[in-house]
């Protein structure tokens, strides 16, 4: 029922688009929670806020054309991507106190988050391992931003789950090495 509500939406039926939303808000929001549960304390961000920033991006494309529920997956972790990259940008600019942290007086022990730049870095580092090797990217989009299970990411890219788990393997050992040298990929 998903797919073929996908399909509407993605030929242009306003009401199939108003419709797929309470099908896929749960998975969306576990989708968020997951990747929300990997970011610094501190973050304004809330889950369902990502959601719901993301489904209007989804939604909003010219002729999104998702053949597919796991397609539709993969495009929702590439928005939350991008929306929170967007977010450390933000946070980052000097309109807005560049890399100071904000620490509230009346906390004893305040939690100091990672600098926005870690998240920056990160996609960075993504960006140019989908140009290597665009399967890989989207591996690690579904598994680190979208929080899927090696299963799940085997079922959406259509491969095996030995396949995810070694591809998984090889592009966090790239990122961290691009992480951790940075200027080796300038």
């Amino acid at each position: 029922m998903v797919t073929q509500m996908l399909r509407a939406a993605s030929d242009g039926d306003p009401q199939a688009a108003a419709d797929l939303l309470p099908l896929v808000y749960s998975e969306l929001r576990k989708l968020a929670r997951a990747r929300m549960a990997k970011t610094p304390p501190g973050n304004t961000l809330q889950p369902t806020a990502l959601v719901h920033e993301a489904y209007l991006r989804l939604i909003g494309r010219d002729n999104p054309s998702w053949n597919s529920r796991g397609h539709f997956f993969a495009a929702a972790a590439q928005a939350m991507r991008q929306i929170l990259v967007e977010q450390a940008r933000r946070k980052f600019t000097l309109k807005r106190g560049g890399n100071r942290k904000r620490i509230p007086l009346d906390e004893v022990d305040p939690a100091i988050e990672p600098p926005p730049e870690d998240v920056l870095a990160l996609n960075e580092g993504l960006t140019h391992l989908e140009k290597v090797d665009p399967r890989k990217g989207q591996i690690v989009m579904l598994r680190y931003f979208a929080g899927l299970t090696t299963e799940e990411t085997a079922a959406a890219l259509s491969v095996s789950a030995p396949t995810v788990e070694r591809e998984w393997r090889f592009a966090r050992a790239f990122l961290y090495t691009l992480l951790a040298n940075p200027e080796s990929h300038a």
